[in-house]
């Protein structure tokens, strides 16, 4: 089994995690505030890991552009997660998720428009079929 499977499970189990204690700890508390504590933990095991590691020395090699580009993708990882966490506060956390998780049809749209990526047609109908479920998983009673 390839690394990144492994990893990118992992992911998708923590993310599932992160939806089921966020809905519970989101009761009677500001989804912004809910958001700010929950960035400041993960700033600090973030940094934490980094300091372990010795790697807090590459910071003064990194470019100007890739630089720019974390920001920005802070910047949308942020927005992201308020909204996420909003819409958990307001809605199902079974018919959040699957919305949120929409997001890898429109990365995969967005990496064939900006960063040039084919889309075969296994990856187009995984898409159609991930569209579709993702609507029938929020929408249809």
């Amino acid at each position: 089994m390839p690394t990144w499977f492994i990893y990118a499970t992992l992911s998708a189990v923590f993310a599932a995690l992160t939806a089921i204690l966020a809905k519970i700890g989101i009761k009677g508390v500001n989804s912004n505030l809910a958001t700010a504590i929950r960035t400041v933990v993960i700033l600090i095991f973030a940094w934490g890991i980094v300091f372990a590691q010795g790697l807090h020395k590459q910071v003064q090699t990194l470019s100007r552009e890739t630089i720019v580009f974390l920001v920005l993708s802070g910047l949308a990882t942020g927005m992201s997660w308020l909204f996420y966490f909003r819409a958990l506060q307001v809605g199902e956390a079974s018919k959040v998720a699957p919305i949120d998780k929409f997001s890898l049809v429109l990365t995969i749209i967005f990496a064939a428009l900006i960063l040039k990526e084919k889309i075969t047609v296994p990856v187009g109908i995984g898409v159609t079929l991930v569209t579709i479920g993702t609507y029938i998983i929020a929408f249809v009673k």
